[in-house]
């Protein structure tokens, strides 16, 4: 599938996904995100592929916030709806993809660029990456399901004041937050990035897509993640990849699990 804001690349069961808007610093406008959409759904579909990698295009940014052009003119209804819409295709929808996703920023992570970078699973950093979420300079506030990642990610404390000044944090400081797992020179991040999905790959893809899925049931309201994990731990006994994985540790020699 061709796209006219990404570049789409898939090899050794890795799919990269970069979002390719340079002169714009690889803002979020309503294409790009339809188009993220797409290229997740497909890269989530497709059975050869075990783990994706976001990034943007260029050295200056991974996604330097949305295109404030699109919504300065909006009234109420037309900025709830922008919201909802933009968490339903992009935001909760990687959050909750069975296909672990890596975050590789690289330059600035803004506003709905942050946004992004905190749906995917877990997030690696260029040295050079600033993060933060500055809508409230603008009027309004984060609307990509920012206010309630950051929260989880660094806790209450530490999220509004990065919300409440509006203040851009760089690498180190997302480290020790725990916003990013890892800090590297941007020359290096695809590389890291590709070993960590390398190892993510060889592991039981099954096994992956539940473990996601439990995870995430402790930040859903009314889910008890305990009871989530019991029943995702259960299902994962009738898989073939359980199977295989228990075979080939008792025969002492490497799983090639199937995904099924």
């Amino acid at each position: 599938m061709s796209y006219t804001n990404l570049l789409v690349y898939s090899e050794n069961g890795i799919t990269t996904i970069t979002i390719n808007r340079p002169k714009k610093l690889n803002a979020l406008n309503q294409d790009t995100i339809q188009e993220l959409h797409e290229a997740f759904k497909a890269a989530d579909n497709d059975n050869t592929t075990k783990v994706i990698i976001i990034t943007g295009s260029g050295e200056k940014a991974f996604v330097a916030g949305a295109d404030i052009s699109e919504f300065a003119d909006f009234n109420v209804e037309e900025g709830t709806h922008l919201a909802a819409n933009g968490q339903k295709l992009l935001f909760n929808f990687v959050e909750n993809l069975s296909t672990p996703v890596i975050a590789a920023i690289n330059g600035f992570a803004l506003g709905g660029g942050l946004e992004l970078a905190m749906a995917c699973h877990f997030r690696v950093a260029s040295n050079n990456a600033k993060m933060g979420l500055p809508e409230v300079s603008l009027g309004v506030i984060p609307g990509y399901g920012g206010t309630q990642r950051l929260t989880q990610l660094v806790g209450k404390g530490r999220a509004m004041e990065m919300i409440m000044t509006a203040s851009m944090i760089d690498a180190n400081q997302a480290l020790s937050y725990g916003l990013v797992n890892h800090i590297v020179t941007q020359s290096e991040l695809l590389d890291v990035c590709d070993t960590l999905a390398t190892k993510i790959a060889r592991n039981s893809p099954t096994a992956i897509s539940a473990a996601i899925r439990a995870v995430n049931a402790n930040f859903k309201e009314g889910v008890n993640g305990y009871r989530t994990e019991i029943m995702e731990f259960g299902n994962c006994f009738g898989t073939n990849d359980f199977e295989e994985g228990t075979t080939a540790f008792l025969e002492k020699r490497k799983a090639n699990f199937s995904g099924n």
